[in-house]
């Protein structure tokens, strides 16, 4: 492994620390665990470091500020200094900050035993009219799973959070769905303009019902060979389940195309696929290669193909395409325990007895796709069924 020069970053007995000076203690900053030694305490120890740097130079005046001791403020301070907090994925740890935003001013600088049901009710209705259901949502999520943390911490009872007296207004889930014939143009259109690296993951998401994060995080050490068969074995992002993903025999062509393209040596932890990257034409510019995908990359490029192939008031989703795995197999009789060992989740009702007796294997991974396959053909059969009965009334 690799190493790195941060500053303010030590290493001791292999697990490294991002160390303030009294100055920074002074702005607030206190010693931040990064965990082992590597790329994730790397980036943890960056990310403090680039928050000094602004606090320091004045750009986050509100970014550090010190709350008085047990607070709601202070434990979810020094909640964020713990390894459980380090080991939390960066998707998650945003939404807990998306969540924060809200909770701060109003209760900060308050004792937890002091935030009562009706506060939390008046809060919780004034962001529903504020921002909508879906933020309003997020921050009650956050400021549940705050609660069990300040429990841990002594600063409150546990399991006697008042927001849970609180309904929440849930948002309408998404419904939408892809068929393989829309599928197969967006890959082709993707591929067409130069989108290679977006055109495999559409493919990859289409065949495997990976989501969209688990898809573009695709590294050469996922990749797997079943007998005849390609297939990327992954550990979910989300929720840390096992996942198994078979490619058709088109996607897997497709892939070997785009690796055998590639102009550069493929390290196996290194995410395979890649942005569009630029190549100066005859107006000029900066040429870039390709970089790999992260969330707004993906989104964007993915939009820019959905419009071309299919209009601006497309709205459909590449996470939808997740949702049509589900949709099919379960259209052509595959079992919940399938199901849910292709998509790497407890989509059934017991979740302790599916880990117990159904693990994830290539077997059931299988049946669900075949399931699948006879249940699009249901579906588009029965697409046109439905006709308009003419009903006549009177005495003839």
């Amino acid at each position: 492994m690799g190493s790195i020069k941060l500053k303010h970053y030590v290493v001791r007995k292999g697990r490294g620390y991002w160390l303030v000076t009294p100055r920074m203690r002074a702005h607030g900053f206190e010693n931040v665990r990064c965990g082992p030694d590597g790329p994730e305490a790397w980036s943890i120890a960056q990310e403090w470091e680039e928050r000094w740097q602004r606090a320091r130079k004045g750009l986050d005046a509100q970014l550090r500020k010190v709350y008085p001791k047990n607070t709601v403020g202070d434990a979810f301070e020094r909640f964020r200094l713990t390894n459980e907090w380090a080991k939390k994925p960066p998707r998650t740890r945003e939404d807990w900050g998306r969540g924060w935003k809200y909770i701060e001013p109003v209760f900060g600088d308050m004792q937890a035993k002091a935030v009562t049901l009706e506060k939390l009710d008046r809060w919780y209705a004034h962001l529903v009219k504020l921002k909508g259901i879906g933020e309003a949502g997020r921050a009650m999520k956050t400021w549940r799973a705050l609660y069990t943390v300040m429990a841990a911490m002594g600063l409150c009872q546990a399991k006697q959070d008042p927001s849970l007296a609180i309904r929440k207004t849930a948002v309408a889930g998404r419904t939408e769905t892809w068929t393989d014939g829309e599928a197969v143009r967006l890959v082709k259109a993707a591929w067409r303009k130069g989108y290679k690296g977006l055109a495999c993951i559409i493919a990859v998401a289409w065949d495997t019902s990976f989501s969209p994060v688990d898809a573009r995080s695709l590294t050469p050490n996922n990749a797997m060979s079943l007998g005849n068969d390609w297939a990327f074995v992954i550990q979910r992002g989300k929720t840390n389940e096992a996942a198994f993903g078979i490619l058709s025999k088109r996607t897997r062509r497709l892939v070997e195309a785009y690796v055998a393209d590639l102009d550069f040596e493929l390290l196996d932890t290194a995410p395979i696929f890649r942005t569009k990257g630029y190549v100066p034409t005859e107006k000029g510019g900066r040429p870039r290669i390709g970089a790999p995908y992260q969330k707004n990359s993906l989104s964007a490029d993915f939009r820019e193909i959905r419009a071309l192939v299919f209009g601006t008031t497309e709205k459909r989703r590449l996470m939808d395409m997740r949702r049509t795995g589900a949709v099919e197999a379960n259209a052509g009789g595959a079992p919940v325990e399938a199901i849910a060992a292709k998509m790497g989740n407890s989509i059934d009702q017991n979740k302790t007895l599916q880990k117990t007796y159904m693990p994830v294997n290539p077997a059931a991974v299988r049946a669900a796709e075949e399931a699948r396959r006879i249940g699009r053909k249901k579906l588009s059969s029965e697409q046109n069924e439905f006709k308009k009965l003419k009903l006549v009334g009177g005495k003839s």
